[in-house]
């Protein structure tokens, strides 16, 4: 490639393997512009997760549902996800990257449209279950994406800039609700998800080239074609013949994350997400609910959720920066010990809007910062081949206590458990999940492994860089 200059500390690299050429070569302006797109697609994430946080006031008025009611309503899309995570994950290593983002974006488009018709919240569940089939195998995708196209230097970096689209996402959809639920209803925020949306199906098809990682790795019809193509795409060096793969390699399958190597490192991290996720998820399904039982009106409990995202945007930047000097497990569990903290003192808040939204911006800036830090953990854990369906299946077990986060603080509330007790047992979720961290440690080149084995584990030593 003319003008290619190699990193300086790349020391000896078989540049006839495309997977080297993106490892150790610096990233070309198309890199970025996939980073970018992967940061827009992770955005709709935020953006159709919080839309029924926003709908929630009006939803609950117009239908007369009651706490325990709307906390089911709440969960339906993060049941979605769960589904979408733990299954479609493993079909993006199974058929592409590029095309389970397309099919995913399309359900997302599809699910939040046909949110606006219904007429009762049984329609609305079952179209809010669409919308997270699509967002969850999505997440799994994107994720392997971002760490595919990145360099090895950049890579943490690229998948925590990744993760901020999500309160990005948010930000931008809680300024939009703000404004729409002046004058209009709640189906108001899904019309405009469902056009954001749809947006970004062909900017991916224009833009995205398949993974040059998983095609190296798979070798379908053609693959040297398509290696060079998304090569050339990026700016890169093409290669003459596709690297080798000797028998173990070719007897690798999805399956190889619940084996002895991968298992105990999909387990804990697993579990770590589960709990954090539980303690993410209260405050951003129930804060606009709550400011609304305060007295306050829809539109300024969009406001409050906001700077929750606000905070979570600013938390991610800094954890993603910050992985650059410091090491990324321990900086994600002193984000989740934060986040104990500030849970609970939300727990605290008394009914002013200033003070609320101060809260709700450190609360998000710390949970944030945490989830940031666990897809970083995603990427280094499984190598290649079972990237995207371990990545989604830590989610995909996560979102199960995302979807019983809102379900059970709903019934605390009902119950007759006062502010102050919920959001204390909430927070302890990501206590928990600090707990689990601390039985991983980082091996010597960034791959993780469990703190109780003492030996590094061949398969992730050599995760693709």
């Amino acid at each position: 490639m003319a003008g290619y200059v190699p990193e300086s500390n790349a020391g000896p690299v078989d540049w006839n393997d495309p997977r080297n050429v993106i490892a150790k070569s610096p990233m070309g302006t198309m890199q970025v512009l996939i980073i970018v797109i992967t940061i827009c697609l992770n955005a709709m994430d935020g953006f159709d997760v919080a839309s029924i946080s926003y709908a929630s006031p009006g939803i609950a008025k117009e239908w007369g549902i009651d706490s325990g009611g709307l906390g089911i309503v709440l969960s339906m899309e993060l049941w979605g996800m769960a589904l979408g995570s733990m299954f479609l994950g493993g079909v993006a290593d199974k058929i592409g990257r590029r095309r389970t983002i397309l099919g995913c974006i399309t359900f997302m488009a599809i699910g939040m449209f046909l949110a606006t018709t219904v007429r009762n919240p049984i329609e609305l569940s079952i179209w809010r279950v669409v919308t997270g089939l699509g967002i969850g195998g999505m997440l799994a995708a994107i994720n392997a994406a971002a760490a595919e196209f990145s360099n090895t230097r950049r890579r943490d970096l690229c998948v925590s800039l990744m993760s901020i689209g999500y309160p990005i996402g948010a930000v931008i959809g809680g300024l939009a609700s703000k404004q729409l639920l002046v004058n209009h209803d709640w189906r108001s925020v899904f019309y405009l998800g469902a056009a954001a949306s749809a947006v970004l199906i062909p900017t991916v098809l224009l833009f995205m080239p398949e993974s040059v990682h998983w095609l190296a790795q798979k070798q379908p019809a053609g693959a040297l074609e398509k290696i060079n193509k998304s090569l050339q795409h990026i700016g890169q060096r093409t290669v003459s013949a596709l690297p080798a793969l000797n028998a173990a390699t070719r007897k690798q399958s999805i399956k190889d994350i619940f084996r002895p190597g991968l298992i105990n490192i999909t387990l804990l991290v697993t579990a770590a997400y589960f709990f954090h996720i539980v303690t993410f998820y209260f405050i951003l399904k129930w804060v606009p609910k709550i400011i609304v039982n305060f007295g306050f009106p829809a539109a300024s409990a969009a406001g409050v959720l906001m700077w929750t995202n606000v905070g979570g945007a600013t938390g991610g930047a800094l954890l993603g920066l910050l992985t650059q000097k410091y090491g990324v497990r321990g900086l994600t569990i002193g984000a989740m010990v934060l986040s104990t903290i500030a849970v609970a003192a939300f727990g605290q808040t008394p009914a002013d809007l200033y003070v609320m939204s101060w809260i709700c911006a450190a609360a998000g800036f710390c949970t944030n910062a945490a989830i940031v830090g666990l897809y970083a953990l995603f990427a280094k854990a499984f190598p290649t081949h079972v990237r995207a369906t371990g990545t989604g299946f830590a989610i995909g077990v996560g979102r199960g206590g995302a979807a019983l986060a809102p379900i059970v603080a709903g019934y605390l509330f009902q119950w007759g458990y006062a502010l102050p007790v919920v959001a204390l047992t909430m927070a302890a979720g990501s206590l928990f999940a600090a707990a689990v961290l601390l039985m991983l440690k980082l091996g010597s080149e960034g791959s993780v492994q469990p703190a109780t084995q003492r030996e590094p584990q061949r398969d992730l030593k050599r995760a693709e860089a």
